[in-house]
C-alpha cells in the first residue's frame, strides 16, 4: 500500500481532530476511523464516516425512541429475528462511507453493485499514479475448463515469470505513452514546454486495467451485507474478495451483533429450495433419494450434497 505524503498528513490531521456529539458512536471502530487498511499491493480500504449503530437497527425495528431494549441479549435476539426472517429495513437505518483505492478492472465489476453512492476520482482532471496491480505468483492461474468465470490450476516456473514480465512491461510502457502524451507528470508540471498536450480525458484511454483507481464508497447496512455475502464468498474473485474481507473487518467492528448474525445466516446458512428441502426431510426419514427422481439439475444436485457433506 502506498499513500503520498499529502495522504499521510491528511490522516494524521484527522485523526487528531475530535468533535463532541448527542449522535451514538462505536469505539472499536473510531479506533480505526480514516485509518487505510492495506489490500492488494497497493490498494487499501478505510472508514471515512458512518451513521448508527446495532442499537439504530432495534430502534428502527420497534419504531420507537432511544436505545430501544436495554439488554445486549434482547437486541442480539431481535437482530437475530431481522436478519433469520430477511426484514431489511431496519438494517437500512445504519450507513457507512469507505475510501478505497482499487484496480481499474475490480472497480469495473465493483460497480455493478448499483446500491451505493459513488464518487471516483477522476482522470479527465487529474494524472493517475504510477500504480498497477501486479499478482503474485500464487494468484496466477489458467483458466479453468469447469467454470467459465474462474481458474484453474496454478502457472509455474518460467510460464508464471513470462505472465509477470508482460503485465508489468505493458503496464509500465502504456503509463509511459500516457505520461508523453499528456506532456505532464503526476504533480502537474510540464515536461516539454515546447509541445502541447494531449487532453487527460483522452489520454488516460491508453492506461491498463490494472491501474489503480480511488472512490468514496458510501452504503447503508443492507446493502452492504448483500454486497459481501457475494463477494466475501469464496468463489467470488480473489481480487475483489481481499477487499470485502477487509470491509467485514470493520462491519464487525462497528456492529457486532449484526455481524455475527450475518456469519451465522448469510455466510455459515444456505437457503433451500422447495425441492430440496423435500430431499433433506426424505435423508431424515431414512429413505433412498437421488438426482434423477429429485427433478432437480445435476448441478442443483451437486451443490446439495456438497453442502450436507455428501458424497454422490
Amino acid at each position: 500500500m502506498d499513500l503520498t505524503l499529502q495522504q499521510k498528513q491528511e490522516i494524521e490531521e484527522l485523526r487528531v481532530s475530535s468533535y463532541e456529539t448527542r449522535r451514538a458512536t462505536v469505539a472499536l471502530l473510531e479506533e480505526i476511523l480514516y485509518k487505510p487498511i492495506p489490500v492488494l499491493d497497493h490498494g487499501f480500504v478505510r472508514v471515512i464516516d458512518y451513521m448508527g449503530d446495532d442499537a439504530a437497527i432495534v430502534q428502527a425495528a420497534r419504531v420507537s425512541y432511544g436505545k430501544g431494549t436495554k439488554k445486549v441479549s434482547d437486541d442480539s435476539g431481535l437482530i437475530n429475528y431481522l436478519l433469520r426472517h430477511r426484514h431489511t429495513t431496519p438494517f437500512e437505518m445504519c450507513e457507512i462511507k469507505y475510501h478505497v483505492k482499487v484496480p481499474i478492472f475490480i472497480a469495473r465489476q465493483w460497480i455493478r453493485h448499483r446500491t451505493a453512492n459513488v464518487n471516483e476520482y477522476s482522470a479527465r482532471y487529474s494524472v493517475l499514479d504510477r500504480e498497477f496491480y501486479i499478482p503474485s505468483v500464487e494468484q496466477l492461474a489458467m483458466q479453468s475448463k469447469q467454470n467459465h468465470q474462474g481458474r484453474g490450476a496454478l502457472l509455474k516456473g518460467e510460464e508464471a515469470q513470462h505472465v509477470l514480465d508482460l503485465l508489468k512491461e505493458d503496464a509500465t510502457r502504456n503509463y509511459d505513452h500516457y505520461v508523453e502524451m499528456l506532456n505532464e507528470d503526476p504533480d502537474g508540471n510540464i515536461i516539454d514546454e515546447a509541445r502541447g498536450g494531449l487532453a487527460r480525458e483522452l489520454a488516460r484511454m491508453n492506461l491498463t486495467l490494472n491501474t489503480y483507481t480511488q472512490w468514496y464508497w458510501k452504503i447503508d447496512l443492507h446493502n452492504l451485507l448483500h454486497f459481501l455475502s457475494l463477494r466475501a464468498d469464496p468463489h467470488a474473485q480473489y481480487e475483489i474478495r481481499v477487499y470485502a474481507d477487509a470491509m467485514l473487518e470493520t462491519v464487525e467492528r462497528w456492529v457486532p451483533i449484526a455481524y455475527k448474525a450475518f456469519i451465522q445466516y448469510r455466510v455459515g446458512g444456505i437457503s433451500l429450495s422447495a425441492a430440496a428441502l423435500e430431499i433433506v426431510k426424505n435423508m431424515l426419514a431414512g429413505k433412498s433419494v437421488s438426482q434423477e427422481a429429485s427433478k432437480m439439475s445435476k448441478r442443483e444436485w451437486r451443490e446439495l450434497m456438497e453442502t450436507l457433506g455428501q458424497k454422490e
